[in-house]
């Protein structure tokens, strides 16, 4: 039998391998009687400065459950886990292989999910694959030209790639740790199924994706990269084929993993009269400080930083507006985040290390619909290509990262001086005023909301902060309609829109869960090819 034991407090200096004595002394049980356990669940409790500690939750295997229960705090449950949900295939059989646009989170489970269960996916992938799109980010870091088709946003993987890795999400259950077990499988840690805040590093993820393309292949999928998706053939109200830049693909069954940033994709979609809605999306400014500053605020001794590595923040402004932190990068840069020429918006990451001096992180608001200027589907979509159309101007033509101090932004006045001005972003910044990269309600808001964070840090959250932009990719302004049984689009049959781009997810860990939930709607109603 099995107990669940929650809040279970050991310093931070103390190794995991301490858990089961801890375990034995709030259970009444001998240290040696704990043999079998795994950890739940691990967060780390920072207020006091003084005395860090990590909080556990843990499962242990007991032969007198009951009576150890009723002896017990309220801390202590039985554990009992729901089960994945994993069905056999259905009845009717595919004709042709289903087909994967996108290789980002959504559409690399979806495939990995169908391979594992003999449907041999094929994949397909605008960009390129990870040994290719790696160089080519290098070079544009460098100077060099913009890729439209192989970026930080385009390319095996997809922008989850390069967007720092991490894997927080609030959702969770046995989709969830399905999702991060396979990240294990193919090189993560094996801590990320239980830390509160996993991350595995703009670093690890290339060659993480690399082993997922690895056994999808191994299963009979097929991968195609530089294959653009260019329409879809619908006749009957059903999915026949693809229409690709490789040419013409039969299937009856299309998962669209294609992320937030494919704006051709939306308009060919609007186009063929595919329903979909304007949704709320979050934009705003990132601020870079210094990682020494962030650290010395968090753990108030240095002694931590060893044992903890970089520290990271989560910081919440309310008012009419609310203004939140999003996507923090601990010793992490500044990147690009750019899917069309002539065009500049920016984002974060950070290696597996945490080893930069510089910490970075969204300052974002959520716009509503109503306040995108229009009632098509597609204007909040526009309006973000305003204002990146904007921020390239004042990046004079080239990519450059319109910056300003902090201080400056919140009293209105323009920074001077691009060499004063530090920042991690590699190829190079612009002193700006950044009222023109955003609508003028999201700098009042964010005007508001700096101040009221900067006072939960005594005054050192804007520290010879600096502020660059704008950042808006975090998260879709579209969302396609789908029927939630089975997951495809009403009237087009065949036809599955999943992740993060489809308006259904906000991470990597939500937007994987959703393409495996759709992979597995079509298990459970088809049989495989083999089969056939």
């Amino acid at each position: 039998m099995s107990l669940r034991i929650n809040n279970i407090r050991l310093p931070v200096e103390e190794a995991e391998d301490a858990l089961p004595a801890a375990i034995a002394r709030r259970l009444g049980m001998r240290r040696d009687d704990v043999t079998r356990w795994r950890i739940l669940r691990k967060s780390l409790d920072a207020r006091s400065k003084t005395d860090l500690r990590f909080v556990y939750s843990a499962v242990v295997e007991v032969p007198d459950e009951e009576q150890r229960l009723k002896r017990a705090s309220k801390d202590v449950q039985p554990y009992s886990p729901a089960t994945f949900d994993d069905p056999p295939p259905g009845p009717d059989p595919l004709e042709d292989r289903p087909v994967v646009v996108g290789s980002g989170p959504a559409g690399l489970l979806a495939g990995y999910y169908l391979a594992l269960k003999g449907y041999r996916p094929l994949i397909l992938e605008r960009g390129e694959a990870v040994k290719e799109r790696v160089p080519a980010i290098r070079l544009f870091d460098r100077g060099g030209p913009h890729d439209p088709e192989n970026n930080y946003l385009f390319g095996e993987g997809g922008a989850g790639c390069f967007s720092d890795g991490k894997l927080t999400c609030r959702m969770t259950g046995p989709d969830v740790d399905w999702v991060l077990e396979a990240f294990v499988v193919c090189g993560g840690r094996p801590s990320i199924v239980y830390e509160h805040r996993p991350h595995l590093g703009s670093n690890k993820l290339p060659m993480i994706c690399r082993n997922f393309r690895r056994k999808i292949e191994a299963a009979g999928g097929e991968y195609r990269f530089g294959c653009c998706m260019e329409g879809i053939d619908v006749a009957d109200g059903r999915v026949r084929g693809l229409h690709t830049s490789s040419g013409y693909i039969r299937t009856s069954q299309v998962i669209l993993g294609t992320g937030h940033s494919a704006r051709d994709t939306y308009r060919m979609l609007h186009e063929l009269g595919v329903p979909m809605q304007a949704k709320p999306f979050q934009l705003g400014l990132r601020i870079e400080q210094s990682q020494e500053q962030v650290n010395r605020w968090k753990y108030g001794h240095e002694r931590y930083l060893d044992i903890l590595g970089a520290a990271d923040y989560t910081l919440v402004a309310k008012g009419q507006r609310d203004v939140y932190t999003f996507c923090m990068c601990a010793g992490g840069i500044v990147i690009p985040s750019i899917s069309e020429p002539n065009m500049f918006c920016s984002n974060g990451m950070s290696n597996s290390r945490h080893d930069t001096p510089y910490a970075n992180s969204g300052i974002m608001v959520t716009l509503e619909p109503e306040e995108f200027g229009s009632d098509h589907p597609l204007a909040g979509m526009e309006l973000q290509r305003q204002f990146e159309q904007a921020a390239f101007r004042i990046g004079r033509g080239d990519y450059l990262s319109p910056i300003q101090w902090a201080k400056d932004f919140l009293d209105g006045r323009a920074s001077s001086g691009d060499a004063a001005i530090p920042s991690s972003y590699q190829r190079g910044t612009v002193a700006a005023n950044l009222e023109e990269v955003l609508p003028p309600s999201v700098i009042a808001a964010i005007r508001k909301g700096l101040p009221i964070m900067d006072r939960k840090w005594n005054g050192k959250f804007l520290e010879n902060a600096t502020l660059v932009g704008p950042e808006m990719r975090g998260s879709a302004p579209v969302r396609i309609e789908r029927d939630r049984e089975q997951r495809s689009v009403p009237g087009v049959a065949g036809l599955y829109p999943v992740g993060e781009g489809a308006g259904y997810a906000g991470g990597i860990v939500s937007a994987a869960v959703d393409g495996l939930r759709t992979a597995r709607e079509i298990v459970r109603r088809h049989a495989t090819l083999s089969e056939a």
